[in-house]
């Protein structure tokens, strides 16, 4: 697939929208990528996750187990688990740092590789490297179905994307005209009380 080709999903699944969005990190962008309403389709996820897993498989070979963040790498780490056929685990927020709780375990050996939907800052990525750090196993890599850092971000880890995008962004406080003059909206999940 390529990068046009997941876009189109996103788009056929109405999670391309236009705006003023206000992401995760604070920044602005004029686009957002409603990925739950795609995630939300497992013929989609099946999609997406089948044509990612050839990569990763290109790239890092077998697969003993894919870890991801809670929320974002839930869905895409267990499809993507699931082409690969291996585990599926996902880490959790406990007194604000990511762990791996609920009786799962990585053992010696495991080849282990992180899995995320969209990749912006890098952040919650890397600190699934960190959870990881502190199990057995070897991380190998990770991967995700947009990295919209186009490359940029640093997750703590070799990156395999299905699609990479640059779309724009902006400080909340150097905005372009446009976009100043439309309403700022928060459709993602960080920052939820």
């Amino acid at each position: 697939m390529t990068s046009d080709e997941v876009l189109e999903v996103f788009r056929e699944a109405g999670a391309l929208l236009e705006g003023h969005f206000i992401l995760s990190s604070g920044r602005r962008s004029p686009v957002f990528l409603q990925k739950a309403l795609v995630f939300s389709q497992p013929e989609l996820s099946a999609k997406l996750c089948a044509a990612l897993a050839e990569r990763v498989k290109e790239t890092f070979g077998d697969i003993d187990v894919v870890a991801g963040p809670a929320v974002g790498g839930i869905i895409p780490g267990y499809e993507l688990a699931r082409q690969l056929g291996c585990r599926s685990i996902f880490a959790e927020r406990v007194d604000g740092q990511l762990t791996f709780r609920r009786g799962f375990s990585i053992y010696e050996g495991d080849r282990v590789l992180i899995a995320e939907d969209i990749v912006t800052t890098g952040l919650s990525f890397r600190e699934t490297v960190e959870a990881l750090n502190d199990l057995p196993g070897t991380v190998v890599g990770g991967s995700c179905v947009i990295d919209r850092s186009n490359g940029k971000a640093d997750v703590g880890c070799k990156l395999v994307s299905l699609a990479r995008v640059d779309f724009p962004d902006y400080a909340p406080t150097d905005l372009p005209p446009e976009l100043e003059a439309i309403p700022a909206t928060k459709p993602g999940s960080r920052g939820l009380a």
